[in-house]
């Protein structure tokens, strides 16, 4: 059976959210340029020493690149995170950045949907007056 997050571990995981956004605001054009990366979820581990990333990416073709690009960088990233919140935290969870694509499969599942339903493959009626004659 699975065990829930502690308050402390949603605490961590929602301040270690907001500083890294900030330094992934201000770092993040030097390391991935023109590509949109927003966190969408922190999972810091039970014992407080790892935090998976969770980002979404958009305007880039190849979003694995991106990823690879942080995990490159993350020393950088580590260091500002740890600047940001060193007075709030004893120690600071390694982290680790993962591709949330949740909100892509979410468009792909809606196109399929809309396209299905032009073509008139939804199981639907045409119409009453295609019914009989």
């Amino acid at each position: 059976m699975a065990k829930s997050e502690s308050k402390r571990q949603r605490q961590v995981s929602e301040m270690i959210r907001r500083n890294l956004s900030v330094v992934l605001h201000q770092e993040g054009q030097y390391i991935y340029e023109n590509a949109l990366v927003t966190l969408t979820n922190v999972v810091v581990s039970p014992d407080l020493q790892l935090a998976k990333i969770y980002v979404s990416v958009y305007n880039a073709i190849d979003k694995q690149s991106v990823i690879l690009l942080l995990e490159q960088n993350k020393t950088r990233l580590q260091q500002g995170l740890t600047q940001r919140v060193r007075k709030q935290i004893r120690r600071v969870p390694n982290i680790d950045f993962y591709l949330d694509d949740t909100l892509d499969e979410m468009y792909r599942v809606t196109d399929l949907l809309d396209r299905l339903e032009k073509e008139n493959q939804m199981g639907k009626d045409r119409s009453e007056d295609d019914v009989s004659e």
